[in-house]
């Protein structure tokens, strides 16, 4: 039987952040949207409940705002890098004095828990921007072999105007994989922020204009269906930088791609975590709730959500890992005692709910843990879902190969090792992966083996400043957070031949 979920205390949220309309930024300055009309900010921990409005912007905004950004491009390329880096480097100091602010409007605008997730994406963001400026200067060419009367080096120059497309379960996060290395590289920005959580990327976008030309970075907020398809589909565009589902990732490489726009897509995951017998303790079984993403209600493109126990262990973690779920306070984003803040909105909560269905209708499987959305009490005025374990799953089952982006674990047996690496590599995702043992050389040679762009070997953490982050197969294509993902994702290379007299 399923454990209780502790429920924390109430919050007065409407008398944390509440205010006028909140406008865009085009052109260094605050602006309506050009059709007038606005679009409620909803808070996921209070049905129905309206923040505020942001205004619903239309295709003449994105051209607007495209079009100051290309106005603002050539200035800021040509801006010396000491300068670029900088404005980043107060950007940053900015933030970390306003970190509370943030901290607070991201637990409000996403329902992420202000201790556990709100709070830890605002300091990677802050640690984004410092770590860009830091690495400005490396944007830079090499001289080539060539012969006596012969010079030949290359240029590493910026694109252009980027589009930056943000998704609602971390806004300011994926902001900080994006932003900052555009900037940095010297290319202006379009942000485009989240339907339904764009307040964050709204104050960001008030922060950076403190420092930064005007044009040089602007944010919009509307539906994704119509200014995220104008910008990938607008001729001035010349890079889309897309987090989001899969399925529309799709939509926007084929849009930037009859154009030849070069794109990069952080899509979806389905992502398997290993565990094998030679060792079980508490370290592994607290990395396996982190893993789990469930502090982030399961919304999360890195959730390591397909749990492999072999056989020998299986009952042993699985009791393990259901105690430690089972303790976790699930409440008000903003109570400092929660642990599990509320999902995004009614459609998401809604879709999760069918797949508790499918997991509690389903004669293979048993609830080891949650299984049904809160029935009674103060959880049911938001948009809550309880931690969620099934046992005695199979890989095929689609709960188990398709992205929930809720607090649902699924967990199967495995017995060998070629079986549980197939099993693993069995999907069209390969964003994460995670593997337990002490045995190093047996995580490692697992760790090899496996289809993903990221694995890590005993921890569940989150992605690492300075380490590249990406998909394998339709988890997406190219990489972020890195000095590499910079000058692969934000720069082209021009080679320059130059013939001297002898």
């Amino acid at each position: 039987m399923a454990k209780e979920v502790a429920q924390s205390g109430a919050v007065d949220t409407h008398k944390t952040f509440t205010g006028p309309d909140q406008p865009m930024w085009i052109g260094g300055e605050q602006v309506e949207s050009t059709t007038g009309q606005w679009r409620d900010v909803l808070n996921p921990a209070q049905r129905g409940q309206v923040i505020t409005r942001v205004p619903a912007a239309g295709t003449e905004d994105v051209d607007r705002a495209v079009a100051a950004a290309k106005a603002a491009f050539p200035a800021w390329k040509a801006t010396h890098f000491t300068e670029r880096s900088r404005a980043l480097a107060l950007i940053a100091d900015e933030l970390e004095a306003r970190a509370d602010d943030f901290a607070r409007l991201t637990a409000l605008d996403t329902g992420n828990a202000l201790r556990t997730q709100a709070r830890p994406e605002v300091t990677t963001l802050v640690a984004l921007f410092r770590y860009f400026a830091g690495v400005a200067g490396e944007v830079k060419g090499v001289t080539l072999p060539a012969g006596d009367n012969q010079l030949q080096y290359t240029r590493r120059e910026p694109l252009g105007v980027v589009a930056c497309i943000l998704p609602w379960n971390s806004p300011l996060m994926i902001a900080g994989f994006k932003v900052p290395a555009a900037l940095a590289a010297g290319n202006t920005v379009v942000l485009k922020a989240a339907d339904d959580a764009p307040l964050t990327i709204l104050l960001l976008a008030a922060v950076c204009n403190q420092f930064l030309p005007k044009g040089v970075l602007n944010a919009l907020t509307g539906r994704g269906s119509l200014i995220g398809s104008a910008l990938a589909d607008h001729p001035d565009v010349d890079k889309v930088s897309f987090t989001g589902s899969t399925e529309v990732g799709r939509t926007v490489a084929k849009q930037a791609g009859e154009r030849l726009a070069h794109m990069s897509l952080e899509l979806g995951g389905k992502n398997p975590s290993i565990v094998f017998p030679d060792g079980v303790d508490d370290q592994i079984v607290d990395g396996l709730l982190f893993a789990s993403r469930f502090t982030r209600q399961g919304q999360s493109c890195t959730a390591g959500s397909r749990l492999f126990l072999h056989e020998d262990i299986y009952d042993e973690v699985l009791g393990k890992l259901v105690d430690r779920l089972g303790s976790l306070v699930v409440g008000n984003p903003l109570d400092e005692a929660s642990d599990m803040g509320a999902v995004i909105n009614q459609k998401q909560f809604d879709a999760i709910d069918e797949y508790l269905v499918e997991g509690r209708e389903s004669g293979d499987m048993t609830v080891a843990l949650g299984g049904t959305a809160p029935s009674v009490g103060p959880l049911t005025e938001g948009y809550y879902h309880l931690p969620t374990v099934f046992a005695g799953g199979r890989n095929e089952f689609r709960l188990a190969r398709e992205e929930i982006f809720g607090p649902v674990l699924v967990a199967i047996p495995w017995k060998t090792l070629d079986d549980v690496v197939r099993m693993a590599n069995d999907s069209h995702y390969g964003l994460a992966a995670f593997v337990w043992s002490h045995d190093l050389d047996n995580a490692l040679n697992t760790a090899h083996r496996l289809e993903a762009g990221w694995v890590q070997v005993n921890q569940g953490g989150g992605q690492v400043v300075g380490q590249s982050y990406g998909g394998y197969k339709q988890s997406g294509i190219g990489r972020e957070v890195s000095l590499e993902g910079m000058l692969e994702g934000f720069t082209q290379i021009k080679q320059v031949n130059v013939k001297l007299r002898a």
